[in-house]
């Protein structure tokens, strides 16, 4: 037999898995042959197997783990003859352990001791109790506050030339489970699979016989290949019929997605199998369609800096984003929710309105300090919900679950005050979901300690008088000093003895000691235990029968303590949909009151959501820029139905970036929701929205900078639809002058004639200001700047025209570019526009034919001569006064020489 086994184990953020090898159990220790033995089970994945209080590793992921974690690889003992590799962390402080293995894309079981070491026969019994992954997380230590970690499946059904992909994804920590399909042409499913991807940001992803080449494209996190089976049609039914307790699907509208029911079914099997129990928190299901939300690319969600810098950053002080711009919930689920609406804006205009609606209400009674309050003493409900489940709440979770559900009254009173007019029907739908559950909070306030301990193995969780048995165990170990005393004070009284002491030690328990010279009084039920130098120690049936019960108090407390709270929890489970509920309401009551709250103190206005297509901003400012510089110039945008597309010109650094992207932020506020910067804004319908700004490559796809802005304008000519916004920025830029001319000019033809998408199209290409002219759904805007004593003062301020020049030279100067290059510079720059005008004008591009090359050759300045060549030699901002008028001479004497 050989004496080692090869197994895959995945890398670090890797989607192949190298072999590895763990020896066989031939030839080992019962308890090395156990840890083989369970690790068989669990090939994939590092194990952390309990040896009294640490996690030990052995073998190659010993060395693993003491690679990533940064601990110490040490050998000890032998088995099978060779020394075992061993490395280990301390099992209270194993999430600090677990957080970095899971930020590095691994997975961890976690093995427990689930026997008694005293009555054990060998090894003690361990068993895996549930395994870590990076999409199942539900403890707090390991989850990101304000972001959730979905777990999704993939599943693929070739159906000839019109593919089907099911995607179904579960927000472990929050029991969100949802559906997806897509089918069509293979282009158009993998494009719109990676759009959705990008969307849903899925920490880890199940797959099976899925496309290679599109597993490659796809922000997947983690991949998990599971088996084939696993995606059955039937089998996923049936497992979806069990977790939601109903006979069909058809009330959720999913009852014909085979894709994703199959990707439901391995979805499930894979969590539970993680938990190892049942997903109690997992009671509703939503059917999501492609056309629900507003359409963002990554490359879109990149550079509006929704979440993310454009360096793929969380947001600072220093660098925000507009999540953590507009951040001020109080609770981490209104964060997490706030970052969803983000990402997730919903096209339907009645779901902002009905936003819109309660922000003014919320406003109006200026409630939104005391509401803001209220919410700060609430903790993470919807995952303290998930935990008490999934039996893992900690006693503090429950202390906090209780003091947030305390604070239901007040959220309603705060709540009435705002919706007196009963003009916000949201609001309505809110005060009413946030009953208190009486029931519920009840079992709470009776069974859980005021200040309970963080864990129950400490003991002091239960609070008094929930359980007779516990307080009477509680009695016997508190009041043994007392007991004591009095049993001190009796026997002195009873037996005349006056310096009988009743005691107490480790080693020998109870004790009563009398002196030598005394013993003669001793009663005939005193039995000797000890014989000392001066005095003897005696116990009596009394003493005996207290000892038997006080020492085994404290344990038996300590177990009961631990059953009762076990039992908490499964009475608690039964309230699990009702805390949900509680949980989504306060998370939405969160969001809309740090809106509000931002609102008011930014001077932000309610937009108008219209069914016309239009764009009409007044006053519009940039929601993250406006706080980050002393004055902000506010600038209009105006787009409708006769007018689509706006061509920006203007300097660089003069804001034609800034001014587009504000357009597209305020566009999407309006549909999350929230109020705009903006004096007054009126938006139509929007289905998407398209960015291309900046220059970035993909060195390692092999894609250039210039490849890169083609492969976006691309997906944007692909994508966009007349109710698309579309911004793009200095296209055709990463080429020759006249092949990036030539496309700007085609892409900006493509979005007024067949696009018709409202687009914002900022350029330094001056001859497609021309575009106008001949398109009148163009309209020519600029950022204007003033040019003085060769420097440049930007004006930030968007008015009707094309701008008069790009003035590079000055924002070169500007940049701190030495001054010899710019006076070349500038010199170069007089000899090409001299040329241009006496050549033919590249307007010619954009004429309806192009015309016919003259015959007569164009007239060009001399190569050199004796003028060109003096005036070449003049440096004019170096001159004095009376070399230029000496120059000027010698300039006036070579031209009447020539």
């Amino acid at each position: 037999m050989s004496s080692s086994i090869a197994i895959r184990q995945p890398g670090a953020g890797h989607n192949e898995s190298p072999v590895i090898t763990i020896p066989s159990a031939e030839k080992h220790t019962p308890v090395m042959q156990q840890y083989l033995r369970i690790k068989a089970e669990h090939p994939n994945t590092l194990l952390f197997y309990r040896m009294g209080d640490f996690y030990e590793l052995f073998f190659d992921d010993a060395e693993r783990a003491a690679r990533m974690l940064g601990i110490t690889l040490t050998q000890r003992g032998n088995s099978n003859g060779s020394p075992i590799k061993m490395a280990g962390v301390p099992f209270h402080s194993a999430e600090q352990y677990l957080a970095k293995l899971v930020k590095l894309g691994e997975s961890v079981a976690i093995c427990e001791q689930i026997g008694d070491p005293a009555t054990s026969k060998g090894p003690v019994e361990r068993k895996v109790v549930r395994v870590v992954t990076p999409g199942t997380l539900t403890d707090a230590d390991l989850l990101p506050e304000k972001s959730e970690r979905p777990l999704l499946a993939l599943c693929l059904l070739p159906q000839c030339r019109q593919p089907r992909v099911g995607l179904a994804w579960l927000a472990m920590a929050s029991g969100a489970l949802k559906l997806m399909e897509l089918s069509g042409d293979p282009k158009t499913v993998e494009a719109r699979l990676r759009q959705e991807m990008e969307r849903i940001s899925p920490a880890e992803t199940l797959v099976s016989d899925f496309p290679a080449e599109w597993l490659a494209n796809l922000a997947c996190g983690k991949q998990t290949t599971v088996p084939h089976w696993h995606f059955d049609g039937a089998n996923g039914r049936n497992a979806l019929h069990r977790q939601l307790e109903v006979s069909t699907l058809a009330g959720f509208g999913a009852d014909d997605m085979e894709a994703a029911i199959g990707a439901a079914g391995a979805l499930l099997a894979y969590a539970e199998s993680t938990q190892g129990k049942g997903l109690r928190h997992v009671r509703a299901l939503a059917v999501e369609s492609g056309d629900e939300y507003i359409g963002m690319d990554a490359a879109t969600r990149r550079n509006l800096e929704l979440t993310e810098t454009i360096r793929g950053q969380e947001g600072t002080a220093a660098c925000p984003t507009l999540f953590s711009h507009l951040d001020h919930c109080r609770t981490s689920m209104g964060s997490r929710l706030l970052r969803h609406w983000l990402h997730h804006a919903r096209r339907d205009q009645r779901v902002a309105r009905a936003r819109h609606a309660a922000i003014n209400a919320l406003m109006r009674a200026d409630a939104a300090s005391g509401l803001s309050g209220t919410l700060g003493a609430v903790p993470d409900i919807e995952r303290i919900a998930t935990r008490i489940a999934l039996g893992s709440a900690r006693p503090r979770d429950l202390a906090g679950l209780r003091a947030g559900l305390q604070q239901l009254p007040t959220l309603r009173n705060y709540i009435a005050m705002c919706n007196r007019d009963a003009d916000a029907p949201m609001l309505k739908r809110l005060h009413d979901a946030l009953t208190t559950p009486v029931e519920c909070l009840d079992l709470l306030e009776r069974a859980v300690a005021l200040e309970p301990a963080a864990m129950v193995r400490d003991g002091g969780v239960i609070a008094r008088g929930f359980d007779a048995e516990l307080d009477e165990l509680r009695g016997l170990s508190e009041n043994a000093g007392q007991f004591l005393v009095d049993l001190e004070t009796r026997e002195r009284a009873r037996t005349g003895i006056g310096n009988l002491r009743v005691e107490y030690n480790k080693v020998h328990g109870f004790y009563i000691e009398v002196t030598h010279g005394q013993t003669d009084k001793v009663p005939e039920d005193y039995r000797r235990r000890q014989t000392l130098k001066n005095a003897e120690r005696y116990i009596t049936p009394e003493l005996k029968a207290f000892e038997d019960k006080a020492l085994s108090a404290q344990e038996r407390a300590l177990a009961r303590e631990k059953m009762l709270f076990e039992q908490l929890l499964a009475d608690l489970g039964t309230h699990i949909g009702t805390i949900q509920e509680i949980a989504r309401a306060m998370a939405n009551l969160d969001v809309l009151v740090a809106l509000a709250d931002h609102a008011v103190r930014h001077n932000w206005s309610a937009p108008q959501l219209v069914a016309e297509p239009c764009i009409a901003i007044e006053q519009g400012r940039h929601p993250v820029v406006e706080s980050q510089i002393e004055r902000f110039i506010a600038n209009d945008c105006a787009l409708s139905g006769e007018r689509r597309l706006l061509l920006i010109t203007g300097p660089n650094m003069g804001g034609k970036s800034t001014y587009m992207r504000q357009v597209a932020l305020i566009t999407l506020l309006a549909y999350i929701g929230s109020f705009v910067p903006a004096a007054s804004a009126t938006i139509g319908p929007i289905d998407r929205i398209f960015t291309r700004i900046g220059a970035s490559d993909d060195l390692a796809g092999g894609r250039s900078t210039f490849m890169v802005e083609m492969t976006e304008s691309a997906a944007i000519l692909n994508g966009a639809t007349e109710q698309s916004l579309v911004l793009m920025d200095e296209v055709g830029r990463g080429t020759s002058t006249f092949d990036g001319l030539a496309l700007a000019w085609a892409i900006a033809r493509h979005l007024i004639d067949t696009t018709r998408s409202f687009t914002l199209f900022a350029t330094h290409y001056f001859e497609l200001t021309q575009l106008p002219e001949t398109h009148p759904s163009a309209a020519n805007v600029h950022l204007s700047a003033v040019e003085h004593k060769d420097s440049i003062v930007f004006l930030h301020a968007v008015q009707p025209g094309p701008a008069s020049q790009s003035y590079g030279l000055q924002v070169a100067q500007l940049a701190g570019v030495p001054q010899p290059v710019i006076r070349a510079a500038r010199k170069h720059l007089a000899v090409l526009e001299a040329q241009s005008v006496q050549q033919t004008p590249q307007f010619d591009l954009f004429a309806s034919g192009m015309p016919e090359p003259e015959d007569e050759p164009v007239p060009t300045l001399p190569e050199t001569s004796p003028l060109a060549d003096a005036l070449a030699q003049i440096d004019p901002d170096t001159l004095t006064p009376r070399q230029a008028l000496d120059a000027l001479y010698r300039l006036k004497d070579l031209a009447g020489e020539g």
